[in-house]
């Protein structure tokens, strides 16, 4: 019973991420822009947010010290968004060499700001894990589900999961989510009965752009005590899950739930008695998420059904 709790705990500390991350993915997509600068967006937000909490820690409680590092995240995310948004909707330049500049410009700054701030000039950024829940008021006693669920937690875990619930009814239930889906599959339609393209693009990369920081100190806070510039390219693998998840929020729940299962896998094979016995050699547990991966694309491409606008700059005199 303790393998089946420590598997699932550490599924969710790895699925979180991916969903918020893949989200905000569908909120830009839906808009009809790529944005493959999730996974810089996401070390901004991180470094940001974990730079912070370095800063801070021991000065106020935990839990309010992570939901000040929460916002710093976002905000930097929606931040870091805006030079694609410009060079996206305005410039209507290449969508996937605005997206690799910024992957590429997010590590080197965390690695030369960190240097140049500490004391010591070393880029790994440190923190002391006081955030995790032991357990939650009255649910933690629950039989089998408390301790799979609300034992051992992060306050992280229950907001990726209300980012979820939110996102569906924005999408499905508001007049922003019908307008920003007009603007991905016909964005000359939506313009002619007077939606705003322009306006709609830049609120789903923005959005994109804020979930993605968030989902940066996401992954981090569970999984490890230093910020290295590095996400371990879970940006990339969120772009698997929002494709696998065929741009829907709850399909792309699920999606995030396998592939977190995928990586948990991979990282507590040793623990688990018919893996840690068997002569499967360590390093195929540790190709496992990314072979998931790509067999999983590799089968769903063919009936991926991304919006039809995305990726394709709008030109409002060209119709």
């Amino acid at each position: 019973m303790n393998i089946l709790f420590l598997v699932v705990q550490q599924t969710m500390f790895f699925s979180i991420p991916l969903l918020i991350v893949a989200l905000g993915g569908v909120f830009t997509e839906r808009g009809g822009v790529t944005n493959i600068a999730l996974d810089g967006m996401m070390i901004m937000g991180a470094f940001s947010s974990i730079l912070f909490i370095n800063k801070m820690q021991g000065q106020m409680s935990g839990q309010l010290l992570l939901l000040l590092a929460i916002l710093i995240a976002v905000v930097t995310g929606m931040l870091f968004s805006l030079p694609h948004c410009y060079a996206s909707v305005n410039m209507k330049a290449d969508q996937i060499i605005s997206g690799t500049a910024l992957n590429m410009f997010a590590p080197a700054f965390s690695i030369y700001v960190a240097r140049m701030i500490q004391d010591n000039g070393v880029q790994q950024v440190t923190f002391v894990n006081t955030f995790r829940i032991h357990s939650v008021p009255i649910l933690g006693d629950i039989p089998i589900l408390g301790g799979l669920l609300f034992r051992n937690a992060y306050m992280t875990t229950y907001i990726g999961l209300a980012i979820l619930v939110v996102s569906v009814i924005v999408l499905y239930r508001t007049k922003f989510g019908l307008r920003l889906r007009a603007c991905g599959e016909h964005p000359h339609a939506a313009d002619s009965v007077g939606i705003n393209v322009y306006r709609m693009r830049y609120a789903g990369i923005i959005i994109s752009g804020g979930l993605s920081g968030l989902g940066g100190l996401v992954f981090v806070i569970p999984t490890s005590t230093q910020f290295d510039a590095t996400v371990s390219g879970y940006g990339f693998l969120a772009l698997a899950v929002m494709i696998f998840g065929q741009w829907k929020p709850m399909r792309v729940l699920f999606a995030a739930f396998f592939f977190g299962l995928m990586k948990t896998i991979a990282s507590t094979y040793s623990v688990i008695p018919i893996l840690a016995t068997s002569s499967i050699p360590s390093d195929f547990y540790k190709m496992i998420p990314f072979i998931a991966t790509l067999v999983v694309l590799a089968f769903s491409s063919k009936s991926s059904q991304a919006p039809k606008a995305v990726a394709i700059p709008y030109d409002k005199g060209s119709r």
